[in-house]
């Protein structure tokens, strides 16, 4: 864990658990070895959907459903999630999990590669939720940052890999090193990028949150611009 173990449980105890469907589909998924988002992960998205209360959402990487269907339930604003998944032995398991939380109309899942799938939609998104293959993100970011809206929000999971991430490449184990190099570069593009504002944080297995900055906000700022 990134934060000590003792800080982390005591911080999860303090959360209020979550509707009953929501708590059976995440005994399921740690009892299939399916990873989903993390209990402090848990509470600071619900915070963040409370914020935003974004319309249209975006999610890179569906798993078996859990964390679209948390965010359906926990926005207090009414949305529309389109969500890709590329292992196709867990897309039938979301589709019957949006149907047991009677929300099949309001999560579209599209299956297939995402950098494939990213490049064919056009629909601007208020939130994008990033949380599939860490070696991959770097590939989908271009086409992320297109389909943000000003003002919307980023919010990418896994990044800091176990603290692996701090980590020198040559003590990284050898089937890791690509993923270690590409998550780097990742974060360096989020920090750098004159389109974002990027905060990193040791939330769950480290996220980050990026602002899509409006154009010429910024600059109007600095130069005392109206």
């Amino acid at each position: 864990m990134i934060l000590d173990e003792r800080l982390t449980a005591f911080i999860n105890a303090m959360d209020a658990g979550n509707t009953p469907l929501l708590d059976e589909l995440e005994r399921e998924a740690v009892a299939a070895f399916v990873p989903i988002i993390r209990k402090d992960m848990q509470s600071f998205l619900k915070v963040l959907l409370a914020v935003k209360r974004p319309a249209r959402i975006l999610e890179v990487g569906t798993a078996v459903g859990f964390s679209a269907l948390f965010m359906a339930e926990y926005n207090p604003a009414p949305c529309h999630i389109t969500t890709i998944e590329n292992y196709e032995k867990r897309i039938p398991i979301a589709q019957n999990n949006f149907k047991r939380a009677g929300r099949e109309k309001q999560i579209r899942l599209l299956s297939g590669d995402a950098a494939d799938l990213l490049k064919t939609l056009e629909e601007p998104f208020d939130f994008i939720f990033m949380d599939a293959a860490k070696g991959q993100y770097i590939r989908f970011l271009p086409e992320v940052k297109r389909l943000l809206n000003d003002g919307g929000v980023l919010l990418s999971d896994n990044v800091l890999m176990e603290g692996e991430i701090l980590e020198s490449r040559y003590i990284v184990t050898r089937r890791n090193r690509t993923i270690h190099r590409r998550m780097r570069e990742y974060l360096y593009q989020l920090t750098h990028c004159k389109d974002l504002t990027t905060a990193l944080l040791p939330v769950g297995d480290g996220i980050t949150v990026s602002i899509k900055n409006e154009h010429g906000a910024i600059g109007k700022e600095l130069t005392g611009g109206e």
